[in-house]
């Protein structure tokens, strides 16, 4: 069954980058510019994983996690924060909100893979 993977960056080329890495596992990718765009594909479809970035506009990853989570469907699917963000007290925010994986940017494409394999198992 083909997988589907919401991709949440505010930067197009870097939502053009991560689907061309995804394309090797031949998944449904849904792409937003930003956490309040990316929160529309959660309306009770079947979403299997969730990358966003932290810093956006309108609503920030941090925001769209714990939207997604309040959301009793969605509340235990795999979220990878995939972001330039270094602040200890962002990153302590949102892992608190239990996301699968922090990935820092730029990220190596085998690496990044690997860990979104390892979330849709």
């Amino acid at each position: 069954m083909k997988k589907t993977i919401v991709i949440a960056d505010d930067f197009e080329n870097t939502r053009w980058i991560i689907d061309l890495t995804l394309n090797k596992l031949n998944a449904e990718i849904l792409s937003a510019a930003n956490g309040q765009e990316a929160l529309n594909y959660f309306d009770g479809r079947p979403i299997d994983l969730l990358i966003t970035d932290y810093n956006m506009p309108i609503m920030n990853g941090a925001e769209l996690v714990e939207n997604v989570k309040e959301k009793s469907k969605y509340s235990f699917i795999p979220i990878i924060v995939l972001t330039t963000e270094r602040d200890p007290g962002k990153r302590a925010k949102i892992e608190n909100l239990q996301v699968t994986a922090w990935v820092q940017k730029p990220f190596k494409q085998d690496h990044f893979l690997k860990i979104v394999e390892r979330c849709l198992r």
